[in-house]
């Protein structure tokens, strides 16, 4: 059809120009002629490529269609086979839970039939019990009938004897009892002064073995209160801008001093004063030191810091090695290996209850040398196990166990006599005592410590326990007065002499003893004597 409107046209094409017509015009019909051909041309290929697309697509819709189908079909049986395996499963464990469930039945069955049979035996065993309390209990009310009867025997008997005595003695039954509960007390006063005096002289006989160690514990009795000067330094500073400097920047400083130094800085608003606290006296020492100097000093800076650590630290070192030579010549002690010797330097930084270590240990040298002299012993040999027997208290603070083995096994290493060793290790009871020097040593080392002033004791402290040592003696009603003399070791307690005998006198002093040493702390001992005095005074004229 296309094809026959071309031919049409073309053929019109020679008859339009023999008639006369445009030529123009003619060609312009032949492209519109041509164009309308070719669109229905192309309308035609595309309605055929369209029919053959359609075509394909039901085909592979139809195919799709047969493998989804197929697929589901698979699905499907997998699904059914998962779900009846995961059925056998769920009804294996139903049947395991159930076996267990019935064990667990069986078994609680059978401790419940254990426990009725456990009851019927317990009824069984009451019921007996019941029975028996059933007659003990007749028999009880057969007895209280039987007393009753006694009893009211008794008291018509007493009636008729306190009616005769009353005939005899013409006194009256209040009068009759305040004169023998008076003298009943009498006896029983008078029998139990006796009875403390003679426990006293037997006590005495049985302790001369002992009386020793009874004496060191005595006088070991101190217990003060841990101050914070055992563990702080306070060092005083200008103003208190230079906490400020030397917390430093983000506290740069601060952290610098106490990593060298191995101290705890403490800055509070206590005005003019920062503390320095650690346990170690010798670290404490060269922190202070070395505070001190910075501040004088006034350059604050981490190297600074560290740069006059050192230097203090080497200070220090050389002062321990000084004060430890000067300890051992003072004392007179030859052949001293030098690291004892600078153990000996540490103690000079180290206190205890108030008191230096050093000077402690130089006090109990010279005594026990004055005690071994009044023995015969060896004095030399005293004053030597006098001078170490705290050395182990220059390492108890950073090693375990206590100074009486630490000294002993430090002394040990240098070949320090057995006779010094054992006064090392048991000045405190901690070991048995091998040698005559070990006790001489603890009675030397209790008198320096307990000696007066020897160890810090706060007046307001002081006072309150010297009244409370009048206030105990003067609690008892024969007690006129009491006076605590000798800076508290002695309490002179005056009786009244016609409310208390000479007996009656030594039961005081003993119950004021016993008071004074169950409720007050003191350092040594405290004697309490009792003065009962009577004074006959007449007038001549």
């Amino acid at each position: 059809m296309p094809h026959y409107f071309a031919h049409e046209i073309v053929s019109a094409l020679p008859l339009a120009a023999t008639t006369g017509f445009d030529p123009t015009l003619a060609i312009v019909l032949a492209a519109i002629a041509g164009l309308i051909v070719g669109c229905i041309g192309l309308m035609l290929v595309l309605k055929a490529g369209g029919n053959s697309a359609l075509s394909r697509g039901k085909l592979d819709a139809d195919r799709l269609i047969t493998d989804a189908k197929s697929r589901s079909d698979e699905v499907l049986r997998e699904a059914q086979l998962t779900a009846k395996d995961a059925a056998l499963k769920l009804r294996e464990q139903a049947e395991r839970e159930t076996d267990t469930m019935r064990e667990e039945m069986r078994n609680i069955e059978q401790r419940l039939l254990r426990r009725e049979d456990t009851l019927d035996q317990k009824l069984d065993t009451l019921a007996t019990k019941e029975k028996n309390l059933d007659s003990i209990e007749k028999s009880i009310q057969e007895r209280n009938r039987t007393l009753q009867v006694k009893e009211k025997q008794l008291d018509e008997s007493l009636a008729r004897q306190k009616d005769i005595l009353l005939q005899l003695t013409n006194l009256s039954v209040e009068d009759a009892r305040q004169l023998l509960l008076k003298r009943v007390e009498g006896e029983v006063r008078h029998d139990m002064a006796v009875m403390v005096e003679k426990i006293e002289e037997q006590a005495k006989d049985e302790a001369k073995q002992k009386s020793t160690n009874i004496m060191l514990q005595a006088m070991q009795r101190y217990a003060a209160e841990v101050t914070s000067e055992g563990t702080t330094k306070s060092v005083i500073i200008p103003s208190d801008d230079m906490k400020g400097r030397i917390i430093g920047r983000e506290g740069r400083n601060i952290r610098a001093f106490e990593q060298a130094t191995g101290v705890d800085v403490i800055i509070d608003d206590t005005p003019g004063v920062i503390t320095v606290n650690c346990f170690d006296p010798i670290r404490r020492e060269v922190a202070k030191q070395t505070l001190e100097k910075l501040i004088a000093d006034g350059r604050i800076h981490p190297a600074r810091i560290e740069e006059i650590f050192l230097a203090t630290q080497k200070e220090i070192e050389n002062n321990i090695r000084n004060v430890g030579k000067k300890a051992v010549i003072e004392a007179n002690i030859p052949n001293l290996h030098p690291r004892i010797v600078e153990m000996l330097g540490r103690l000079h930084y180290r206190t205890s209850y108030g008191q230096n270590v050093l000077r402690h240990s130089m006090e109990v040298a010279y005594i026990a040398q004055m005690l071994a002299d009044e023995l015969r012993l060896d004095g030399t040999l005293a004053r030597r196990a006098g001078l170490l027997h705290d050395i182990g208290k220059a390492m108890d603070h950073d090693q375990e166990g206590g100074h009486p083995a630490l000294g002993m096994e430090f002394c040990r290493k240098f070949n320090e006599p057995e006779a010094v060793l054992n006064a090392i290790g048991g000045h405190h009871n901690d070991i048995p005592s091998t040698t005559v020097y070990t006790p001489l040593i603890m009675a030397a080392d209790a008198i320096s410590g307990a000696r007066p002033g020897a160890r810090r004791e706060s007046l307001e402290r002081y006072i309150k326990r010297l009244q409370e040592l009048e206030g105990i003696a003067t609690s008892f009603p024969q007690v006129r007065q009491a006076f605590a003399i000798q800076a508290g070791r002695e309490v002179r307690v005056i009786v009244d002499p016609e409310k208390c005998d000479d007996a009656s006198a030594r039961l005081i002093a003993r119950e004021i003893a016993n008071r004074v040493q169950s409720e007050l702390t003191f350092p040594g001992e405290i004697r309490v004597t009792v003065l009962r005095e009577i004074r006959a005074v007449e007038l001549a004229r």
